[in-house]
Order: structure tokens, then sequence, then C-alpha cells
């Protein structure tokens, strides 16, 4: 199906959606055959092209209302961006449930098994402003927005399974530690800087997540390979009135997939919107990005049972301890229309539930419960945010709420207060029964206190240390390496010696590593006795698929027809996702005749954009600069470990020595399983054993 046939099913509302039902009242198109433009008044414009001047040479006259309208409204186009979260990306989809949860809570959406639910998701970047990269290693977010038929509940999620701070006292401190520095405004989207790495020095109750921060997790491939946890502790309430705890997760169904963090780099300069154009791409082409939903469940009675706090966003729940249950999956199949109408004035808020899902005591889910709708309330400068089409729920609204900024909804009613006797006290309240929210009544004891809910809010170290013991030797490189290009941008001595003291009590060994990369003394002392592991946490132990995967195909003329275009039919039916990359987008001609237009050229891409290469080679008009970006592409595929397919054609480009293995590199040379053999390496993704 060509692009222009996937963008049209893209745009086309799907059946029985009714988020996609009520969204179709607010779209408009102002282009097509005889419209004609008018003002924002409705009058139409007979010259958008040209002011109204005092004579052909004379000055601008103020009664020139249709310039003042056009200058005043794209002088007022933007609004503030968000404090933390300003790159974002958002699409609409579906939520479809696989097994009841009716037993543990009454959430509508939770209840039948097959039953839909549409949503509207974002992904998004902590640190940097709303221009800057996607690559950056940062905390990002995966905010899901259901629209249920008891109102809006969002999940709000970060691709770790905990957070930078117990309480949440700290939001402002640790953003301001992480946002750039406020004199100079350097460096954006990066934590490697001072005042970051003081702040984790001095706040060590960050070391567990900056541990993933520092992982290959802070770096994912795409967003349709990142896993999601809302770090929160909610509860479930069933009808009975029964409370248990609960935690979510987000799990790709492609695996969690990650880029190394010299491609980070380089990709956010050379496509600063690569994790834009990745999912854009997939749901234009039909692969939509799906996830499932898992749950982890604790009993009431067993919530001191464990050797971490269940209310501490610090620690994560060990999935060998508590199992990650499987209830549903998300997909994502449709772009929005308007980037700003619905992306940017998209609004996520923790205090968004529904009825059956509940708060706990947990310090930081309490915080953010206040935090994010007032900073909403500032960004969109109006109380009327749930009016705003992508915001709005899909249920009936009755409320005596009135007035703000850009109030659309006209209200009609003589009454708007309660209780009232003149419209028999509507809108009424709503029972249990009749689908009202009510909260849990759990105890509440103990006297007015800043003290933390629990001792063991205060061992920071322990579940770090079973981080790092889960990761492979190959994962735990990639860290130390990560830990030092940041700290190596720090700049104060003493903040580095901090550090290295307080990495110590994850492991002496990585810390000494750590410090005589950085030039300051090794520890002092050594790690916590932590011996657990959590074979859940690394990544090598994720699902690998060819599907998707993108392959950069270099090709002149020349080429062996039959073979090319076998192998070609052979990626297209595993679902891999292809570039043709020559000197120019003119056809190149295989010694057969066989006619293939490339859609990308050398100067247009570069090497670290493919997750693969097929190497074709063959004749070009510039045959030495030909060469030179082919040798160039596979010189930095081959760095980074990726998988290379070698075609008759493209031998000459490399050879086997006693400095390399070639493991990864499949050859079609008297192989005539090449096409099956190089779909299995892609799927693979790295070879960490090459040299």
């Amino acid at each position: 199906m060509d692009k222009e046939k996937d963008n049209e099913r893209n745009q086309t509302p799907f059946d029985g959606n009714p988020k996609d039902d009520q969204l179709e009242q607010y779209r408009k198109k102002n282009t097509g055959p005889g419209k004609k433009m008018t003002d924002e008044n409705g009058v139409n414009v007979s010259n958008d092209r040209w002011s109204l001047r005092a004579g052909k040479r004379g000055p601008h006259l103020l009664q020139d209302f249709h310039f003042y309208k056009k200058q005043t409204h794209f002088n007022r186009e933007r609004i503030p961006e968000k404090v933390v979260h300003a790159r974002g990306f958002g699409l609409y989809g579906d939520f479809e449930l696989y097994k009841s949860m009716k037993h543990l809570t009454r959430a509508h959406f939770l209840q039948d098994p097959g039953c839909k639910t549409p949503v509207f998701v974002r992904f998004s970047n902590f640190i940097g402003s709303k221009g800057s990269k996607d690559t950056a290693v940062d905390i990002r977010g995966f905010a899901v927005k259901f629209y249920t038929q008891e109102g809006n509940y969002d999940m709000l999620s970060l691709q770790f399974p905990v957070f930078i701070l117990a309480d949440a006292m700290k939001f402002m401190d640790v953003t301001h530690a992480a946002k750039p520095n406020p004199i100079t405004d350097i460096p954006q989207a990066t934590v490697a800087q001072d005042g970051f790495w003081d702040y984790v020095a001095n706040n060590e109750e960050s070391a567990h997540m900056v541990m993933w921060l520092m992982s290959m997790r802070g770096r994912p491939r795409s967003w349709r390979m990142m896993a999601g946890w809302p770090i929160n502790t909610f509860r479930f309430v069933n009808e009975q009135g029964k409370s248990t705890f609960v935690r979510y997760k987000w799990v790709p169904k492609l695996g969690v997939h990650s880029l190394l963090l010299d491609e980070a780099n380089i990709i956010g300069g050379v496509d600063p919107d690569f994790h834009r154009r990745d999912i854009v791409e997939a749901v234009e082409k039909g692969a939509y990005p799906e996830y499932e939903l898992g749950v982890q469940l604790i009993a009431e009675e067993d919530e001191f049972k464990y050797d971490f706090d269940i209310l501490d966003d610090t620690k994560l729940w060990p999935e060998e301890v508590v199992p990650v249950e499987i209830v549903g999956k998300l997909t994502l199949n449709r772009l929005v229309d308007n980037f700003f109408a619905e992306e940017e004035q998209s609004v996520f808020d923790p205090a968004n539930v529904v009825p059956g899902i509940e708060f706990t005591n947990d310090p930081v889910l309490q915080g953010r419960a206040i935090a994010y709708r007032d900073t909403e309330l500032y960004r969109q400068n109006s109380a009327n945010i749930e009016d705003i089409p992508v915001n709005k729920p899909i249920v009936e609204k009755n409320y005596n709420l009135r007035d703000s900024y850009q109030r659309h909804r006209i209200d009609v009613d003589y009454v708007n207060y309660h209780n009232n006797s003149l419209a028999g006290n509507t809108p009424a309240e709503a029972s249990a029964e009749e689908g009202g929210y009510v909260h849990y009544p759990g105890q509440v004891d103990g006297h007015v206190t800043r003290e933390r809910p629990s001792e063991s809010f205060y061992d920071y170290f322990s579940q770090a240390r079973l981080f790092w013991n889960s990761l492979s030797p190959v994962e735990k490189q990639d860290l130390v390496e990560t830990f030092n290009y940041h700290l190596g941008y720090v700049k104060s001595k003493s903040v580095r010696q901090q550090n290295v003291e307080m990495w110590a009590n994850v492991d002496k060994e990585m810390a000494t590593i750590i410090a005589e990369s950085i030039g300051v003394n090794p520890p002092t002392k050594g790690n916590v006795p932590v011996t657990k592991s959590s074979p859940a946490i690394s990544q090598l132990n994720t699902p690998h698929y060819a599907y998707t995967q993108k392959v950069g195909v270099l090709i002149g003329n020349g080429f062996n027809d039959d073979e090319v275009k076998n192998v070609l039919n052979t990626l297209q039916t595993n679902g891999v996702f292809m570039d043709i990359i020559s000197e120019n987008l003119s056809p190149v001609t295989g010694a057969d005749g066989t006619k293939i237009e490339p859609n990308e050229t050398f100067k247009t891409k570069y090497p670290v954009l493919y997750d693969s290469l097929y190497v074709v080679g063959g004749a070009a008009k510039n045959q030495a600069k030909f060469n030179s970006d082919i040798m160039n592409f596979i010189n930095e595929a081959y760095q980074h470990y990726k998988p290379i397919g070698i075609a008759t054609t493209g031998q000459s480009y490399i050879h086997t020595s006693d400095k390399n293995n070639l493991a990864g590199v499949v050859f079609a040379t008297n192989n005539p399983d090449f096409g099956e053999d190089f779909v299995a390496a892609i799927a693979k993704q790295r070879f960490w054993n090459r040299t």
C-alpha cells in the first residue's frame, strides 16, 4: 500500500470509537475547491499579501484591520511550554482488556474481557526544551489517557520503575538541578553538568533511578521499544470495598531495546526528531506500536511483608517477588490531525482517576495529585482545560463550575450552586451504586510530622546494588562508560569525588574505574552486602525481532537482479523497514535491467540511523566517493555491533583479518539461505562478541 493510502487510512475515523466520533465535530478543513479566505470574523479577504498604505510608497495605515488581526493572532500563537516534559509527541489508539479485573476493581474499563477503551498517549522527555532532541539521555514520560465510560483516567508512566526522589517536596530541587545553568542556559537536554551531579551526591535517594538513567534504559531505540512504569503505588478497590495495592507496567511487544551512547549523541545532531520520525513511519505503514499492560498486586494485609516499603517510589517491586500479571493490550493506530491543538494542549493529571482506582499514601503520588493540574492551569491560562477536545471526556459532564478564560460551553441554567430547590437539587450527587466516586476509608492515625513513612526509605543503595547485580557484563561496561561521559563534564573536582564515594556504596570496583576515568581518588569504602539479582532487569532477556527494524540498502548500478529482488522481498515479508540509499535519487539499474528507485542519498542519511545494512555496492558516477560512503556506513555499523548483510556484488567492501571475527556479518556468496540468515541476524540486533 502506498504512503498516500496509508495516510488516508490513518486519518479515517475508526468505527465504534467514541472519542474519534467526538473529535469529528471539531475537525475543520480550510482548503479545497471553492474555499474563499476569510478573517477570523468570517469576512472574505481580498488581499492577504500586501498591507494597506497611504500611497504606493507611503506609510502603513492604522485602519488596516486585516493586518492587525493577522499579526496579533500570530503574536499569540504560542503558549508557555511545560516546565518538564516539554518535548513530546502524541498518538491515539485503543486499550483492549484481556481478562476481567472485576474481583479487584470496580473500574468500568477493567470489567469485561474484549472491552475496548479509546486512548491518547503522549511520549516526552523530562529535561530539554520543546525544541531539544529526542535521543537525550533522559527520563521519558509515557502518559496514557483512557477515555472511559466513567470519565477520563490518566496513567502517567516513566521508562523506569523508580523515581529520583521519595517525597514530592523535592520536585523543584531536582528539576532546578537538572535544567540548564541559570546563568548561561547551557547545557540543553543533558545532565552532563555540575548542578545535577552535585544534587545526586547530596541527595542519595536518587542513586537507584540514576543507575537506570545511566544504563541503556536511558537511551531507548524507539518509543515502540520502551517499557513504562507509573512508579506510584495505587489501590484497586472492588465492589465489596476490598483494597489491593497495585503498580502498573507497560511492556512493549517488540521488546526493550536501546541506542549506544555514541549513537544517541550523533543522532541527536543529525536527526533530533529521530523518535518522532520512527513512530510516524510505523503508524503510516500499519505496523502499529503495541504494549501489554501488566499489574503487580499486593494484598492490603501484606503491606509490611517485604524488605522494601511499598509506598517508596525509589524502590521497585522485584518481578521475581511480586509477579507481573498481563491484563490487556494498548495499540497506537492514529496520528493527531493537528499537533498544537491535540498534542501541545493535551493535559495529563494523576488526580484524574475513576471509581475503583484510588490513591495510597505514597508521598510522591500525594504531591503529584496537586502539582500537575496546577502547572497546566498556569500554562493554559484557564480552568477550562478539560473542554479542549483532546482532553474532553466522552461522557456527559454536569457541574456547577463556571466561567474562566476560553469558555466555549454555554451553560443555560439559572441555578449554578448546590444545594438548591429551584432545580430539584440537580445536578445531583451519585451514590457508589450509581457510579459515584467514593474514597476508600483507609485508616489514618499518628501525629502531624515530617518524618519519612518508614526506616526503609533511608535504604538508598540496596536496590541500586540489585540493579547492578542484574546487568550482563556488556550492560555493566556500557553503564560505566555512560557515568564516565557525564561525570567527565563536571568541572568541580569536589563533586566528582563525592560521586565516586557515593557510587562505591553500589559497587566499589565500578566506583574505582570511574574515579580513574574522571581524575579523582579511588573510593575509601565498599559496597552494601547485597547479592540478590533480578533477571527481569537485564535487557538481554527481552524479546528480539526483525519486524520494523530499519535496514539501509547501499546500492549502485550493476547489481545482481534476482539476488537483490529476492532479498528485498524477504525483508519486506518479515516486516523489515528499508531505505534504498545511493549517490543520488536517480534509479539504479541491475545487470539484467531491473530498475530500483532510491529514496535517500548518502548526503541526506547517516549510518547511525539504521539498525542494519544490506551492502549491495555497484557502479556509480563518482565511484571513489560512492565507495568511500559505503565504507563509512560499514565501519560505523560494525563499530556499533550491528548486523551487516553483504551481497555478492558487495564482497569487496569487507574482508576477514586477524583483527576482526566478522560476527554478525552475513555473506550472500555461496549461501542459498542468505535472506533467512540475514533476517535472523537483524532480529538479534547486536553482536556483542564482535571484534
